[in-house]
């Protein structure tokens, strides 16, 4: 039996996260009114708590949903003896905290010398960019909650022999690259983390950036793995120009996949 990174279950794990994230970001926009401009110092830190514990909340819910999706993939499978997915944990309020302290970094009034030009907007604009960003970044570590409960079963689950990783069409080259991979990975070794033939350096480690849509697939003992017809595209273009290049591996395929986009048809790959 074989899987995809565009099987029908992934098609509906990434739905369901879309939902999920739908919902997060409307509550996530009820606790703006929490940030009063005039009183910045006093009213960040409370909006900053008030958001931890909605992340917390929302993680929860994020990694139910990816051991749903486990459990599915395990019994489509057909894989043999039961296994109890773990939960990951939601993300530290530390974490949190400080992921909304750089959203929030270009707020605080500065020497116009030492201004940057972001940091030069009026307030107004400066709130509404840091509320994007925060919006990204609090998307990321409730999302990362589900992509983690998939990621550590596989590292647990002896059934389980790696994990591919879906990325979306229009992603970027860094999501498309690693999806081009195929089932590869499995431990922080595997996912780059260790220097390889294929692709070396810090960009090689698994990760996901903020407004991120990939999600980790996992592979059974016994299944093959399949690459979608859009990452058997990126694997062409990264073979074609950036193999063989060590260092320089995401450039190049950045700057190929970037050309070879501009000459299909949208939304193609």
């Amino acid at each position: 039996m074989a899987t995809s990174d565009s099987s029908t279950s992934v098609v509906r794990w990434r739905q369901a996260q879309a939902g999920l994230s739908t919902l997060l970001l409307r509550d996530l926009r009820g606790l703006r009114r929490l940030i009063n401009p005039n009183r910045l110092q006093a009213t960040v830190p409370t909006w900053i708590e008030a958001v931890a514990a909605l992340v917390a909340r929302y993680a929860e819910a994020s990694a139910s949903l990816g051991a749903d999706f486990y459990d599915g993939e395990r019994e489509t499978a057909s894989v043999p003896g039961t296994f109890t997915v773990p939960l990951a944990d939601p993300p530290p309020d530390e974490q949190t905290s400080n992921s909304l302290r750089w959203a929030t970094k270009d707020l605080w009034p500065r020497d116009e010398r030492e201004a940057s030009v972001a940091q030069l907007e009026p307030l107004d604009i400066r709130l509404e960019a840091a509320m994007s960003k925060a919006d990204g970044a609090v998307g990321r570590l409730v999302l990362n909650a589900g992509r983690e409960t998939v990621q550590e079963a596989v590292r647990e689950d002896r059934g389980a022999v790696a994990y591919a990783r879906a990325a979306a069409l229009g992603c970027c080259s860094f999501c498309a690259l690693m999806s081009s991979r195929g089932a590869v990975y499995k431990d922080r070794g595997t996912v780059g983390e260790d220097a390889n033939d294929r692709f070396i350096g810090n960009d090689s480690v698994i990760k996901y950036h903020n407004y991120c849509r990939c999600q980790p697939i996992p592979v059974f003992r016994g299944q093959a793995f399949e690459l979608s017809a859009k990452a058997q595209e990126w694997d062409r273009i990264y073979r074609e120009f950036a193999q063989g290049h060590p260092g320089e591996q995401l450039r190049l395929f950045r700057a190929a996949l970037a050309e070879q986009r501009a000459l299909a048809d949208p939304g193609s790959f």
